[in-house]
């Protein structure tokens, strides 16, 4: 069982920026959360219970990228990849947005927070799906924060899918190859609606992108840190959004 806590949001008073401003706060903020297995196993922990921790490291994180201002906030939750990890795992794992949603989606209502997912529904489980769909109901026609869940997510995948879908239509006589456009394939993405990440963050050290986003990442600012992300805080994404204000994106171009 996963024990439930008291909503997050009731305790938001007690999350605090650093005392510091932060000039050009990015909009949109990818998170790859890693190192959930490898914090429980320093500590002598088995590894869901890394996970149960990093749901609050979600918690965190989502009241602190709200308080910055920023827009987009998309969360690596499960990969097309993690369905090869043990099976019990795998089963915890897709109990975790239920027991999430379960406990927080009426405070996401209330703080107008937007609850997206991408990724292939097929193979998760009836209850996780049925979650995941009544959050994104719920929360619709909210215009505060986009929590964006990357959930059953592989980028292969969704290039794949994303040129399968075009080529039935060029095969239909409804598209001309000629009149594809990067713009169209944005369109066409499992993220299209959403502005292209601006910040890239993974924790645990690793420092490799896994199939995440790889069209949309083109021009991203990459971030690392050595922390495990149960213990990634507000503290660490300032210090990730305060980096990235400092730096200079030229798109390949010159300033």
């Amino acid at each position: 069982m996963i024990k439930r806590v008291r909503s997050w949001w009731k305790r938001e008073e007690k999350i605090e920026p650093p005392e510091r401003s932060i000039d050009n706060v990015p909009e949109h903020v990818a998170i790859i959360m890693d190192g959930n297995g490898r914090w429980a196993k320093r500590q002598g922990l088995p590894r869901i219970i890394g996970h149960q921790n990093g749901m609050k490291a979600v918690k965190r994180t989502t009241i602190a990228a709200d308080k910055l201002g920023i827009k987009y906030l998309t969360l690596y939750a499960f990969s097309t990849e993690n369905w090869k990890r043990p099976k019990d795992e795998v089963d915890f794992l897709m109990r975790l947005p239920q027991e999430f949603l379960a406990i927080e989606l009426d405070e996401l209502v209330e703080k107008n927070v937007q609850v997206r997912m991408m990724g292939d529904r097929e193979g998760l489980p009836s209850h996780t799906v049925k979650a995941m769909e009544e959050a994104v109901r719920r929360t619709e026609t909210n215009d505060g924060l986009v929590l964006n869940f990357a959930l059953n997510y592989g980028s292969r995948k969704e290039i794949t899918d994303c040129m399968r879908e075009l080529g039935r239509k060029i095969e239909a006589g409804a598209l001309n190859p000629e009149d594809i456009t990067p713009e169209m394939l944005d369109r066409h993405m499992l993220s299209g609606g959403l502005p292209d990440p601006d910040l890239i963050i993974r924790t645990s050290g690793e420092m490799r992108v896994s199939n995440f986003m790889l069209w949309q990442m083109a021009y991203s600012e990459m971030w690392f840190t050595d922390i495990y992300w149960p213990d990634f805080n507000e503290h660490y994404l300032y210090e990730a959004v305060a980096e990235y204000s400092r730096r200079t994106r030229r798109y390949g171009g010159l300033t």
